[in-house]
């Protein structure tokens, strides 16, 4: 997968478009990434433990990969990512401005 924790990314699809983000868990076997305060869903609990209280909860849940595109860091634009392969290195570059990222 191409994106890694800490990326900063935009939502392109979904009830979130438009809003930016950084990447705070990536799932790469279900290719889907963790950006907090997007994909906000609300969560019925029942109380667990005797004087508990249930009630509604809103947690974040992961967004599909083809959701999310990059944000450059050196040029601000959303790009996909490439790969520059050196002898001894492999470094993610932009596709649009073809610095490291």
């Amino acid at each position: 997968m191409k994106l890694k924790k800490g990326d900063e990314v935009i939502v392109v699809a979904g009830k979130d478009k438009g809003r930016k983000g950084k990447i705070e868990k990536v799932f790469p076997k279900e290719r889907e990434v963790l950006i907090p305060g997007m994909n906000i869903v609300k969560k019925h609990l029942k109380p667990r433990k005797e004087g508990e209280k249930g009630g509604v909860v809103e947690i974040a849940k992961p967004l599909n990969v083809s959701k999310v595109a990059l944000l450059c860091p050196k040029c601000r634009k959303t790009t996909r990512v490439g790969y520059l392969i050196t002898k001894h290195t492999k470094e993610r570059i932009c596709k649009k401005c073809r610095q490291a990222i």
